[in-house]
This record gives structure tokens, C-alpha cells and sequence, in this order.
């Protein structure tokens, strides 16, 4: 279970990031009903994409289960390394001006957008020991209290936090895929 939470953490922090944008291009300051709906949105996109990656793995089952520690090291690593680039890479903050509070189809765009890489880590999910379904709707929950909290900081922390959020998400992805090979590896997992 404790796997579980640190994936779904560290997949919701392009969500929190997002969130964080949010709050603090939010004019006048976000409430809670704001930061439910941006919550709401992220969560279920982040619920969703998982389901999709792990249902596309199970149809090739076969054929990558001789491999899967290495697809979901190689998965986790790309993910990871990708957030710590994007969090590290300059002109990536911000201003109010430049985000305004999104809603509707561009608040699904966004949704979307940072829940790609959760369909990727979904193909991992039957190496976590938790039922497929279970682990989707933690993934989605966990992403909905931090992305709706984060809307709520976003105008105290501003931008910059973000960064900082989406690059110890990364970390944590690399470490996760780090402990499936070596378990695999050496000890059978």
C-alpha cells in the first residue's frame, strides 16, 4: 500500500503543479468550490488513464511479462526524468496574465495533459500487489485532495512551488521504478 500512495503522490504532481498555476492566477482569490472543480477534474482524468494503460497491457500480457520490470523501470524512469527536466527548465513559471483560472473544455485539455503519464504507469499496476481497479481510484483520489489543496496554496505559493512539486515527483517515479527492477532482479519480485 505504501507503493501505491508514493505512485499515486508522485503521479499527482503535474496535477499539483497545475493546481498551484491555478490558485495563484485565480482572480479574485479561489474558494473551496473553485478548488473542488479543478480537484474533480484532475482526479478523474487521473483515475481514468491508469485504467487505460493497465487494460492495454493486459491484451499483450504475454508477451511482456518476461520484461515488465524493465518496461516499468524504463515507464517510470522516462516519466520521472521528464518531470525533473520540466520542473528544472527555465520561463516555466507563470504569470497571473499568462493562466488564467481554467474552466470547461480547456480545464479537460489540462486534465488530460497531466494525466498522460498515468496511462504510461498504469502498465505497472498488476506489480503492485493491489487490485488494478483499487489502485486506479486511490490514484484519482489522492490526486483530487492535492490538486484541489493546491489551488487553494496556489495564491500563497505561487508558481515557483510548482516547480519544486514536479520534481520530487520525478524523483520519486525514478525511485519507484528503481525498487520494481531491483526487487525483480534480486529478489524475485
Amino acid at each position: 500500500m505504501t507503493t501505491l500512495l508514493l505512485l499515486a503522490s508522485a503521479l499527482a504532481m503535474d496535477s499539483f503543479a497545475a493546481g498551484l498555476s491555478q490558485g495563484a492566477a485565480a482572480r479574485p482569490r479561489p474558494g473551496m468550490r473553485e478548488a473542488l472543480y479543478v480537484g474533480v477534474a484532475f482526479g478523474a482524468a487521473q483515475t481514468l488513464m491508469p485504467l487505460l494503460g493497465w487494460m492495454l497491457s493486459l491484451a499483450f500480457a504475454e508477451t511482456i511479462r518476461a520484461v515488465d520490470h524493465w518496461i516499468a523501470f524504463a515507464l517510470l524512469a522516462f516519466i520521472g526524468g521528464r518531470m525533473v527536466h520540466a520542473g528544472l527548465s527555465a520561463g516555466t513559471e507563470l504569470s497571473a496574465k499568462d493562466a488564467p483560472p481554467a474552466r470547461g473544455w480547456t480545464l479537460l485539455a489540462l486534465a488530460i495533459a497531466t494525466s498522460i503519464d498515468a496511462a504510461a504507469a498504469g502498465v505497472t499496476l498488476p506489480l503492485l500487489e493491489q487490485p488494478a481497479l483499487f489502485a486506479c481510484a486511490v490514484i484519482g483520489a489522492v490526486t483530487l485532495v492535492l490538486s484541489a489543496a493546491a489551488v487553494l496554496a496556489g495564491a500563497i505559493t505561487g508558481t515557483m512551488a510548482g516547480r519544486r512539486a514536479e520534481i520530487a515527483g520525478g524523483i520519486v517515479l525514478f525511485g519507484i521504478g528503481s525498487k520494481i527492477l531491483i526487487e525483480h532482479l534480486f529478489f524475485g519480485g
